[in-house]
């Protein structure tokens, strides 16, 4: 219905509300009471346009509308609304247009004729003409191209688009994917007058209801713009960058509520924000009551009424250290020298209207930095304060961010600049002009000169501070902003009670000139010495000082030193107003109670007087502790205040006492909280007042004070910053502000400005069961806390809390984790109250293994080894006083807050990062959180708690028996109960025929036969080739040629040298002719060919006892050789060391033989009856031995009859299809494996050529094999992983091209480098090799080809398997993208022709289920029969494995490595259709893997994280292994200082990648970790070294600690002995060897403990089985032993009588524990398997 009665009461209340009568909230009220008087029903149907449109702004809950208009201190555009404000047309209407209701029109004061606003709501005047503008663009073509330009036309208001819906109602906002809507649009019939041209993709936010802090600025700049933001992810604090984590204490994201975390709606209770109590009156300038300051919109222009008004008072008084004036200046000074600076900017700076100048003063220039500020305000250009002229980095960061090109200073700092940068030896910032205003001078306007008329820029300064990580950020603040904060600030200031009983004239009679008769003075007088060039320094001591034409006494943080000085000058400019903080005046009242004397006569003609001060802003009488943010520039938020309205705050009120006076007096509240209740963001109030002050000393309690009410125009909310939900009343929280007094956001940080300065929080409304979000934004303060009665009390930051995870679950919560918080300042308080001998301390948590881990930072004179005296000696560190007191400080911290504390660690004094604060220096604990991470602390000492804190270590099933025990087995056994076995087809190859005369080749027993039958079919084509450094060919030898001279070498041997055919022969050649002349010989002969490679003079320690060991052990007749090695086994220090070793160890050295050069003979083979016996080719002769060697130079040696080399080439020429059209290259590893076979064998068994190439010239020159190999389009190839990174290291691909190249099989003994194959596609990608051309085989001591991915036409199959499930012997793919620290992993390939595989569990014999790995079993005609010269059982028993639920008839051969068979299928069946493709997975060796707690560890995967972890630690350069039950990681580092700061990033990467907390971590030196000749990994030789105590370690740090009262009790010493914690490090091993008993842990297990449950296992039958097993609070460390565990050596005893008790550890030293009666040290020598353990003992 249209009533004219209601709409005349509407527009009556409208207007109410646009005059700031009243507040919003009790606009609201009133109309809707007003429409229930009239029944008008919530569709407002029956009301008007007008009113209906502004209704439905006011309160429509989407989030279309934000809270802010488009503004933003870091725009450039105008507001069309400030347009229509100060044209003084503001209408229900107007205000709809708009999107919203003005803050102005709540603010006090109203809109006024001259086109300005009061003070409070004033803001810039739009009022230039186009042609004033400075565009940089000189045309406007060229103008109309600049982006920005396109909607300079149209106004920055955000107004709804069609597409966002704001029209209708969107469905609430869920809480788990909140949405926003950005892209607005500008109507085109908004048209105003254009300051700035802005981003046309930019809508900023804006918010109905009332202006706030985007409504004091002018527009946005470009660099603010909201465009591509993803607002799906606002919950990040100080995320600079995507991957930054939210939570600065948490290293991921918290994770978002599910619905067991969310309470119902109704139970919910919010503590809603805090409305803004406004300030009820105008403010007036101070030296004159009638000049509204509502007429000024900027600084600048107050700056020139002061200089008119009070042109002759003092402005800044700058005092030295010793109280004396340095330095003076007038207001009338200030204004014309700031003059001066502006007309030299515009005049010839070239710069424009809001360009960037950066300002470069000293703290104690503060006249000078004044004077060049409000220069660049009157110039219209920004300041941008740069107050470290030292850090280089800093002030070129800023300049090259803001894009300064013009920077003042004075002629002092650029001398000091310049001598610096040619000290360090650095360049001047590039691009940037540097002016000296000291020399500038005053400016005076001439005859008929007008002062020029102001033409400010929306942005006013760029304050830059760092964030608690340490980021430098840049706060922009405008002068709209400005204004606001300083009409707050001096309505705070003017209603402080004073005292005027003195006086009775009435303070508003003036004199003629209008001064105030009565005492008080005109103006205050402001007595500062916190830092005037930023933040709040800035804010008081220069802008506020304008604002409030008060006289600046700043002195410097010196004075505060001297006692009594900081009262006498106090008293002696009658300051009303101090700016002090908290360290300077403690030491202020520390002098005055430790001599009251000295302060009180510190100058005899002048009493110490504080009459005159009416607000110290820090603590006193008249006290304000002031809230500020010194990150986002230094803004006030909240401050004691006498401006009253605190009852529309909306929040409960204290109701002060009556005093007998009658007067209400304003307390600064004090309350107690309850200790206990903060752990859990609960706030209990125990007392208020003077109460609190009465029981501050109960232990339980914690003393809070206030700051006060939020500054009046603020609004604010307690949010918590994890769940981003409002908090409940009595909780801790984030407080969130808003208000037109607080900057926009970040310079050029677009993110972070969103995330940070335009937060939003959610709240549960009743019957929604999803949280959604307030249409208001805040400023996030990152300050914890609460607000009680309406004041805000502040715990600390929120970087400066810490969480742990409780030790116990509550009933009827086992899903739900519980937390309790600590504040850094009250363990703080603790640790320095208890502990003595400390500088300073810190604390923070790490997020690691899903657990928050609380790191405590000491600083003590007793980690210090800086000398007594001027050059001294160092001193040496006292590690027991050290780890005193970090045991303290666990305990301390322990007893009085139960905070279990993970690591102690202890550095110098003064040497942890530091961040400067009101220009102090404290410790940074977020810098020293990243420092810790990187490893750069400069820790001397560390210790842990771990038994204390890590809480969440898996055990697996069977923690004794481990992972293939039959519990563990049926536990996997029943999940993959359903799927198939694993063991692979075979695919038999009965017939292989020769491609050139269909000749079956099985029809040969031998290669000699089938050599024979070569020369007899192809006598004149070439059978092998040389191809030497220069990529030239030698002479081909021809078949015939081939023949003859094998005779004539088998002839020699037999008949000159006598061997007859059984002898064991040497053959040590270089890679050429003479050694398949000497290998064939050997076949024919009948005699065994033991090929080795020759021996390196580098290495003879190795090599030669390795060679007189063979000799010994094979009887080796003689020695054949080529002229090389001949030459080198003769020469002088070769056969003198060969002779020596021979006579120590009494082995005779058979005689060595060249055969290089036999007798002439054109006689083949058969010619001289060189034919093949029929027992020489029975399945137990055997014709060649290969030799292995392990990285420890331990020997494995095989022995090949001819029926397995015959079966080894029909294999390889099966799978490779390999002809005799396409020759074959040899080149490195000839002397066993896949190199023997395919240089000596494969041209032979294919008839094809061979070329060899010499590993010494590829070693030189890498290019010469892929040269021959693209010459001579050779098909199949192979290589090493290293042979392939010291080509891609040292060549180019170039010159070459590699098309005819089908195959290049790089061998493999174990689990296949997932980067070989990327390195190798990229590197050769120009020559055209086909990535399927690049294979790995799996190549085995007892098998060369196990399988193979040759001309399978797919690239490598990855898989990430879940390392959790892999440790409990399952195998789980998972998404990389989703999971954690997933294990990535390559197929080794299918199984070749004629060989099958089965995946078997080693204990029981039993084939695995597809899921999980085993060992690999492997049948093939391709395997050898048995370990040459082996007389052990063991060893026999690996050829003979029988499967006990599979074929019988099939007998395995079992390689000791593990692996899983999986099934894929790839598009390469004929027309691209998919086939099924049964590939082989490789894992490792078994008999490298260890058992901690029933879970299996491969060592690799461990090191990979160690040596990821840190810079400092060599590639390759770790390695984890066990002794005597504990876990030992030795690292190879490059720098040998500050070690025990690595020692926790070393254990927190193992700990959180692999749930494994390692014993002890060791150092070693660079160059001093065992590695063999082809720079693997000695693991033999580190365990052998480390168990007898031999190796050479820098330090070593134990990192389990034992229960000491228990050792105590049963008499034993310590069971762990850190032997060295400090950077000194130890000298040898016998002073830091660990000499004492080991045992394993301190917690026994017990039955009712869970296991690790990965998560990708929930709802799955895999959760059945892990029942049995636990995982438990109470257990998490090793199974303990009440047996001290000693470290012996000896063979593995067999565990169950079921298997077949085969050591895995065949090449490697086996360390078991075994119990001893004495308490001696380990004293058994590393010894081979097969040979007697030196000084075993035997286990009882």
């Amino acid at each position: 219905m249209d009533d004219p009665d209601l709409q005349s009461r509407l527009a009556a209340l409208d207007s109410e509300l646009e005059e700031g009568d009243i507040t919003e909230k009790g606009y609201q009220k009133r109309r809707t009471l007003l429409f229930s008087q009239y029944n008008v029903g919530p569709d407002m149907s029956d009301v008007g346009s007008s009113n209906q449109q502004v209704y439905q702004i006011r309160n429509d809950p989407a989030p279309q509308f934000n809270r802010r208009d488009s503004g933003r201190d870091s725009a450039h555009s105008p507001r069309s609304f400030s347009s229509h404000l100060g044209s003084g047309t503001v209408t229900s209407a107007t205000l709809t247009q708009y999107g919203g209701v003005g803050r102005e029109s709540t603010m006090v004061g109203s809109v006024r004729e001259h086109g300005g606003i009061d003070a409070v709501g004033g803001g810039v005047r739009t009022n230039y003409a186009p042609g004033q503008l400075h565009v940089r663009n000189g045309s406007v073509s060229q103008q109309s191209l600049n982006p920005r330009d396109s909607i300079a036309t149209s106004m920055h208001v955000r107004i709804p688009s069609a597409a966002s819906g704001a029209a209708s109602m969107p469905p609430p906002v869920t809480y788990q994917q909140p949405q926003y809507d950005y892209n607005r649009q500008h109507p085109p019939h908004i048209v105003g007058p254009i300051e700035y041209p802005v981003n046309p993709g930019y809508g900023g936010p804006s918010s109905p209801g009332r202006e706030s802090r985007e409504n004091t600025l002018g527009g946005y700049f470009s660099d603010f713009t909201a465009a591509g933001y993803d607002h799906n992810n606002m919950m990040h604090r100080y995320s600079g960058e995507q991957g930054i984590p939210f939570s600065p204490s948490v290293a991921i994201p918290p994770p978002m509520l599910s619905s067991n975390d969310l309470p119902p709606p109704g139970a919910v209770n919010h503590m809603l924000p805090l409305e803004p109590r406004d300030v009820p009156f105008a403010v007036y300038d101070p030296h004159n009551s009638n000049t509204p300051m509502s007429k000024f919109d900027n600084l600048a222009s107050v700056l020139r009424h002061r200089a008119g008004s009070v042109p002759k008072q003092p402005a800044y008084i700058v005092l030295d250290s010793r109280g004396k004036e340095m330095a003076a200046c007038s207001w009338e000074k200030l204004a014309s020298r700031a003059e001066k600076v502006a007309q030299v900017i515009r005049d010839k700076s070239n710069l424009y209207r809001g360009d960037r100048v950066a300002l470069v003063y000293r703290d104690v220039e503060v006249i000078e930095f004044a004077v060049a500020l409000f220069g660049c305000f009157i110039a219209g250009v920004v300041a941008v304060p740069i107050n470290n002229l030292e850090d280089y980095q800093k002030l070129n960061y800023v300049l090259t961010t803001t894009q300064s090109h013009l920077a003042l200073t004075t002629d002092n700092n650029l001398k000091v600049f310049q001598r610096d940068l040619t000290t360090q030896k650095l360049s001047w910032p590039r691009g940037v002009e540097w002016w000296k205003t000291n020399e500038f001078g005053s400016w005076r306007p001439g005859k008929n000169q007008e002062v020029p008329a102001l033409s400010v820029p929306d942005l006013a300064y760029i304050d830059f501070a760092r964030s608690p990580e340490g980021e430098l950020r840049g706060v922009v603040m405008s002068h709209r902003t400005i204004m606001h904060q300083m009409a707050c600030l001096s309505a705070i200031i003017s209603t402080v009670p004073h005292d005027d009983s003195k006086d009775t004239f009435h303070p508003g009679l003036r004199d003629r000139a209008g001064r105030p008769m009565s005492g008080r003075p005109a103006g205050d007088t402001l007595v500062s010495y916190l830092d005037p060039r930023q933040g709040i320094g800035m804010i008081f001591g220069a802008l506020l000082a304008v604002y409030g034409g008060q006289t600046t006494v700043w002195l410097s943080q010196a004075t505060a030193t001297t006692p009594g000085l900081y009262a006498n000058i106090i008293t002696r400019y009658k300051a009303t107003l101090c700016l002090a903080d908290y360290p300077a005046l403690k030491l202020v009242a520390y002098n005055y109670q430790k001599e009251p004397l000295v302060t009180r006569n510190f100058q005899k003609r002048l009493t110490v007087d504080f009459s005159t001060v009416r607000f110290m802003l820090i603590d006193a009488d008249a006290v304000a502790p002031m809230l500020c943010l010194p990150e986002h520039g230094g803004m006030v938020i909240s401050m004691r205040d006498w401006l009253g309205g605190e009852e529309r705050m909306g929040c409960p009120l204290h109701q002060p006492e009556e005093h007998e006076d009658s007067k209400k007096v304003t307390e600064l509240t004090e309350v107690l909280l309850d200790k206990e209740a903060l752990k859990t963001n609960d706030v209990v109030v125990l007392a208020i007042g003077e109460e609190a002050q009465k029981k501050a000393g109960d232990p339980g309690a914690v003393r809070v004070g206030a700051f006060g009410y939020p500054i009046p125009d603020a609004t604010l909310a307690v949010v918590d910053p994890e769940t981003l939900l409002l908090c409940a009343p009595n909780a801790i929280g984030e407080i969130w502000v808003d208000s037109p007094s607080l900057s926009g956001g970040f310079w050029a940080l677009t993110k972070q400005t969103e995330n940070i300065f335009h937060a939003r929080p959610y709240k549960f409304q009743e019957g929604n069961p999803h949280p959604v979000s307030l249409e208001l934004e805040f400023l996030r303060t990152g300050l914890l806390g609460c607000v009680i009665e309406g004041k805000i009390f502040v715990l600390g930051l929120y970087e400066d809390r810490l969480r742990q995870k409780v030790e116990w679950v509550e009933e009827g919560a086992e899903g739900r984790e519980e937390f309790r918080y600590f504040f850094v300042q009250h363990l703080v308080f603790s640790i320095v109250k208890n502990i003595p001998k400390l500088y300073d301390c810190s604390a923070f948590d790490v997020y690691v293994n899903e657990e928050h881990l609380p790191i405590i930072l000491l600083e003590s004179q007793a980690a210090s080894t800086a000398p007594t005296s001027a050059g001294g000696v160092a001193r040496q560190l006292d590690i027991a006083l050290l780890d005193q007191l970090s045991e303290r400080c666990m305990d301390v911290l322990l007893d009085e807050h139960h905070l279990r504390v993970y690591c102690v660690m202890i550095t110098a004094p003064g040497t942890l990062p530091r961040v400067l604060k009101n220009g102090r220096r404290e410790i940074g604990n977020m810098l020293c959180r990243n420092e810790f991470h990187s490893g750069t602390l400069p820790c001397v000492h560390v210790k842990f708690g771990v038994h204390r804190a890590v809480l969440n270590l898996p055990i697996g099933i069977d923690p004794v028996g481990g992972i293939w025990s039959h519990l563990a087995t049926q536990s996997r056994q029943d999940i993959l109960l359903m799927q198939e076995k694993q063991y692979s087809g075979v695919d038999y190859r009965e017939v292989v025929i020769d491609d050139r005369t269909s000749t079956p080749l099985n029809n040969f027993s031998s290669i000699v036969d089938l050599l024979q039958w070569r020369v007899a079919r192809q006598a004149e084509e070439p059978s092998y080739c040389t191809i030497d450094a220069r990529c030239k060919e030698g002479k081909n030898v021809t078949w015939k040629k081939l023949d003859t001279k094998i005779a004539a070498i088998a002839a020699q041997i037999k008949n000159k040298w006598k061997v007859k055919a059984g002898d064991h022969v040497v053959l040590m050649y270089t890679h050429s002719e003479d050694f398949v002349f000497a290998v064939h010989a050997c076949f024919c002969l009948g005699v065994v060919a033991v090929p080795l490679a020759p021996l390196d003079q580098n290495r003879l320690s190795e090599d030669i006892p390795a060679l007189l060991h063979m000799i010994a052990d094979f009887s080796v007749k003689v020695i054949l050789v080529n002229t090389e090695v001949d030459h080198l086994l003769k020469g002088k220090p070769l056969s003198t060391h060969l002779k020596q070793s021979a006579a120590v160890l009494k082995i005779h050295m058979p005689p060595i033989h060249n055969t290089a050069k036999p007798p002439k003979s054109n006689s083949g083979c058969r010619d001289l009856g060189l034919t093949m016996k029929p027992d020489w080719v029975q399945p137990g002769f055997v014709a060649l031995v290969w030799t292995y060697w392990t990285p420890d130079q331990r020997r494995i040696a095989v022995g090949l009859g001819h029926d397995t080399i015959m079966g080894i080439c029909k294999v390889m020429k099966e799978t490779c299809q390999m002809t005799s059209s396409r020759p074959v290259v040899g080149c490195v590893r000839s002397t066993s494996g896949v190199g023997f076979v395919v240089s000596l064998l494969m041209g032979v068994f294919v008839g094809a050529p061979t070329y060899l190439v010499s590993p010494v010239d590829f070693a030189q020159n890498p290019l010469s094999l892929f040269l021959t190999l693209s010459r001579y389009k050779i098909k199949d190839t192979y290589a090493t992983p290293q042979m392939l990174d010291h080509a891609i290291s040292t060549m180019p691909s170039k010159g070459f091209t590699m098309l005819e190249l089908k195959n290049m099989m790089i061998t493999c003994e174990g689990r296949p480098r997932p980067d070989i194959f990327q390195r190798v596609r990229l590197h050769f990608a120009t020559t055209g090799l086909d990535r399927t051309a690049i294979n790995t085989i799996y190549s085995h001591v007892l098998n060369p080809m196990i399988a193979s991915r040759s001309y399978t036409n797919t690239e490598p199959i990855e898989l990430w398997l879940d390392t959790k499930a892999l440790r409990r012997g399952l195998v789980y793919p998972v998404d990389p993208e989703t999971h954690q620290n997933p294990l990535l992993v390559q197929d080794s390939g299918m199984v070749p022709v004629s060989t099958q595989v089965a995946v078997v569990n080693p204990e029981t014999c039993m084939l695995c289920r597809t899921g999980e790995y085993g060992e690999i079993w492997v049948e093939s005609e391709a395997c050898v029969k048995s370990f040459y010269g082996s007389k052990d059982t063991f060893d026999a028993d690996r050829f003979s494995g029988k499967t006990m639920d599979g074929d019988l008839r099939i007998t395995y051969v079992r390689t000791g490595d593990l692996g899983f068979l999986h099934t894929v299928s790839r598009p390469i069946g004929p027309g691209g259709a998919q086939v099924e493709m049964q590939v082989l997975f490789v894992l490792g060796s078994i008999g490298e893997t260890f058992e901690v707690n029933g879970l299996s560890h491969f060592p690799m995967d461990i090191e990979d994280s160690v040596e990821r972890c840190h810079r400092n630690i060599v590639s390759g350069g770790s390695a984890v292994f066990q002794a005597g039950g504990l876990v030992v990681v030795l690292v190879e580092v490059r720098v040998k200082s500050y070690l025990a700061s690595m020692v926790p990033v070393i254990v927190n990467a193992i700990l959180n990648e692999h749930q494994l907390v390692v014993d002890i971590v060791a150092f070693v030196g660079k160059g001093d970790f065992p590695r063999s000749r082809l720079g693997e990994k000695q693991r033999g030789k580190i365990l052998a070294s480390w168990v007898t105590r031999k190796m050479r370690t820098i330090a070593q740090f134990g990192i389990r600690d034992t229960d000491r009262n228990e050792n105590h009790e049963a008499g034993q010493p310590p069971t762990i002995v850190e032997t060295s914690h400090s950077m000194i490090g130890g000298s040898g091993d016998e002073e830091h060897g660990i000499d004492q008993p080991f045992e394993l842990a301190d917690n026994q297990l017990n039955d009712s403990s869970l296991v690790e449950l990965p998560t990708i296992y929930a709802g799955s039958p895999i959760e059945e089985i892990l029942v049995e097993g636990s995982e438990s609070a109470s257990y998490h460390h090793s199974i303990t032993s009440s047996t001290p565990m000693m470290p012996t050596i000896s063979p593995p005893p067999p565990k169950s009588t079921k298997r077949q008790p085969i050591p895995y550890q065949q090449n490697f030293y086996i360390v078991s524990p075994s119990v001893t009666a004495g308490g001696g040290g380990a004293d058994s020598a590393a010894a081979p398997e097969n040979q007697s353990p030196i000084g075993h003992r035997g286990e009882k």
